[in-house]
């Protein structure tokens, strides 16, 4: 496939990521005759990513998430040489995405921009979890993120099944995780809020790039160590 579509695809698919999983919460869970909660955001970030999963992952390999792509690498399922590529379209298509909800959200009277669906810790989790525990909480979850990527995706596993296990997979991680960070478990997502909020989003954005990635390439050692078929 040729690299331009691909990095087409993991724009557009990391724009909808974001404008659908983010704008779940800045929308629809804030609203408060229709608020959809914890339970509604979850099911909105796992069903983004299942969707085009479908819709896209035949074009670029529907990463969406520059965790995903270092995982992937590091398990021997992607060529080194587009990881930059698929990680500058990613964040690119996370800022687009964050950008229509930001027309759309302040198109309300009283809108206040507030946390924006930014991650943090410590003040800014909406937990009140401090640094550690949002730094376990992100390496774990995107650990297991890629685990189930890598898993649902060889050539053992049932045919046609990736895209329920991984969108679900998803949505059971920010089940567990939004008390703590509001899930990132994925720089991109992270990036994109984080540069409308500024102050603390971007001050606490290291985190959500360094964890993810620390688990994604947890994720990739051990998957091919121990779970990839030897020919």
């Amino acid at each position: 496939m040729n690299l331009q579509k691909k990095l087409t695809a993991e724009f557009i698919g990391t724009f909808w990521l974001v404008l659908g999983g983010c704008g779940s919460a800045v929308l629809a869970a804030a609203f408060p005759e229709v608020g959809i909660g914890l339970l509604g955001v979850s099911l909105a970030f796992g069903l983004t990513v299942m969707t085009l999963v479908y819709g896209l992952g035949h074009i670029s390999g529907a990463h969406f998430n520059p965790a995903v792509s270092f995982g992937l690498w590091v398990g021997g399922r992607f060529d080194g040489k587009e990881l930059l590529p698929y990680i500058l379209a990613q964040v690119l298509g996370g800022i687009g995405g964050a950008a229509v909800l930001y027309l759309i959200a302040s198109g309300k009277p009283d809108f206040e921009l507030g946390g924006f669906a930014a991650n943090g810790y410590g003040a800014n989790s909406p937990g009140g979890y401090g640094l550690t525990a949002a730094l376990i909480t992100e390496v774990v979850m995107t650990m297991m993120f890629l685990l189930i990527i890598l898993g649902a995706t060889d050539k053992r596993a049932p045919a046609g099944f990736a895209g329920i296990a991984i969108g679900l997979g998803l949505t059971l991680i920010h089940l567990i995780s939004i008390p703590v960070t509001n899930t990132s478990v994925n720089p991109a997502r992270s990036t994109s809020q984080a540069l409308f909020v500024g102050d603390w989003a971007l001050g606490q954005l290291w985190l959500f790039w360094v964890a993810p990635i620390v688990g994604a390439i947890i994720a990739g050692v051990i998957y091919k160590m121990i779970f990839e078929k030897k020919d």
